[in-house]
């Protein structure tokens, strides 16, 4: 069993030794490489200083040095801060020093950005790699390549911090959610027993190791002996050339990842006969793009469902078990859901009723750092995390996520869940991709409008697209203003933005 987020790769190294645990690029790793890696910087840290309990950031794409610094610090005992890779270095100074940050293992680029605003943290050290180091700043290989002390041997308290990631902050300053090594060793656990998770898989993925899903992925990885094929960024083109060069079993993405491949033109001759499943989550997914994916792909596509707060998922399928479309599945192990009148929060609503999706059990944060304010918002007293997601529960325990309570629109008193909407439009055949927002209205108060990215060759108009949808949707919920982009805003993870949508005005003429 493993006790900490450090022991994934020390029992792997153990257990699967020379076999490849990770292909980046042009480079291989063994499970040896990385847990002997992983034990040299962390003992390097030591002699650094840095002591358990203190916060290393880590900040940089994708890559392997990011997973040999995650795990060094897991092993010293030390807290991890991953860093959106997107965040601008005033924000980046801004986590850091929230959080109290020793020190920063990251691209040379990104270190070199943060020059300007380090009077602003509480930094002491700096470690670069991939590029040349920035001034004061230490190099990472050569630190890994030294001979350093042996790495203190001591028993890390599974209730122990583990990690410290910031929320994307919608509003304000981002919140540090406090997650413990039992939390997120849970998270893996559990999240690798519903997908039958082994050493005989091979995931591909460009989900950011920063992010609560491509770290999950990353973890159950490691800890079960899987073959990970890590991209540093997503490309459609290369996403299939890796899955059928590999052999890879899973690919793991967010729904416009998996929209992009369905448009791919390597997709009508990319063999992909050795999946034997997808996941995708980040957010709601059109069933009628989800059985696109599972026609072209010929394996499941398995909906899941998880949060910063969370270190990772909370509901999935299981990989043997119905695959119901359209829903994020059952809690996982371990963990209770709930469904709860969001004005009433202790009160929960009956079954197929919306409400508030809460969620109870040991893989929840510990606190909001240094923000009892917001934590006592979040979590009730006796320990359930309000989401923000409205959901509703059906009798089979099946949950279904309608929306975001931020982004729900209110139409001259009638909610609209811009993800049904979204789901609608989505299931005409000359849309790609599509993302719902809301628009000022006088009358009404709020109105919604679609912005479309058309399919390659596509003429369809608005007008078009309005009958599709006056068909499907009480007129309500018909969107009011259309306007056709070539993309929408998102995430470094590929989550869509729907606050963002607005600065895309200018981009094409709206209808």
């Amino acid at each position: 069993m493993h006790n900490s987020v450090g022991d994934f790769v020390r029992s792997a190294a153990l257990k699967f030794g020379e076999k490849v645990a990770l292909i980046f690029e042009n480079q291989r790793w063994t499970f040896h490489q990385l847990d002997h890696a992983s034990s040299r910087l962390a003992a390097r840290l030591a002699e650094l200083g840095v002591s358990p309990g203190q916060v290393v950031s880590l900040y940089s794409p994708n890559c392997p040095e990011w997973i040999v610094g995650y795990y060094a610090v897991m092993k010293l005992g030390a807290v991890v801060n991953p860093l959106n890779l997107m965040l601008t270095p005033d924000e980046a100074a801004f986590a850091m020093n929230d959080c109290a940050a020793v020190a920063v293992i990251g691209s040379a680029e990104k270190l070199a950005a943060l020059a300007p605003v380090l009077a602003k943290t509480k930094l002491q050290h700096r470690i670069s790699f991939r590029g040349n180091a920035p001034d004061g700043a230490r190099d990472f290989h050569e630190l890994i390549q030294a001979r350093a002390a042996t790495l203190p041997v001591q028993a890390i308290d599974s209730t122990a911090a583990s990690t410290i990631a910031y929320t994307s902050g919608t509003t304000g300053h981002p919140k540090g959610a406090v997650l413990t090594h039992r939390g997120i060793v849970l998270n893996t656990q559990m999240t690798a027993t519903m997908h039958v998770r082994s050493a005989s898989d091979v995931v591909v993925s460009a989900l950011p190791c920063s992010h609560v899903y491509g770290n999950i992925v990353m973890n159950a990885a490691v800890a079960y002996g899987m073959t990970l094929i890590l991209h540093a960024s997503f490309d459609a083109a290369r996403i299939l050339e890796s899955i059928q060069t590999h052999r890879a079993t899973i690919f793991e993405g967010v729904p416009t990842m998996y929209m992009y491949l369905l448009e791919a033109p390597q997709l009508q001759t990319a063999d992909l006969s050795s999946l034997r499943c997808c996941t995708v989550g980040g957010q709601t997914m059109p069933e009628a793009k989800m059985r696109q994916v599972t026609e072209h792909f010929g394996c499941p596509l398995i909906e899941l469902w998880g949060m910063t707060e969370l270190g990772g998922l909370g509901t999935t399928h299981s990989a043997y078990g119905p695959q119901v479309l359209g829903s994020i599945g059952v809690v996982l192990p371990h963990l209770d859901a709930r469904v709860t009148n969001p004005e009433a929060p202790d009160q929960a609503v009956a079954l197929g009723e919306i409400g508030e999706l809460q969620i109870r059990g040991p893989m929840v944060m510990r606190e909001y750092l240094n923000r009892p304010d917001a934590t006592a918002q979040t979590l009730t007293s006796d320990g359930w995390l309000r989401t923000g997601d409205l959901a509703r529960m059906e009798r089979d325990g099946y949950l279904y996520v309608v929306d975001r309570l931020k982004d729900m629109i209110i139409t001259a008193g009638f909610n609209i869940y811009p993800a049904e909407l979204e789901r609608v439009i989505a299931s005409h055949p000359e849309v790609a991709l599509v993302a719902v927002g809301s628009i000022a209205d006088d009358h009404k108060g709020e109105l919604a409008k679609a912005y479309v990215v058309r399919r390659q060759g596509s003429t369809v108009d608005a007008g078009t697209l309005e009958r599709h949808c006056r068909e499907r949707l009480a007129p309500y919920k018909v969107p009011r203003a259309w306007q056709f982009v070539s993309d929408v805003p998102k995430t470094s993870s590929g989550k869509i933005m729907r606050r963002m949508l607005h600065t895309l005005a200018d981009e094409s003429n709206e209808s």
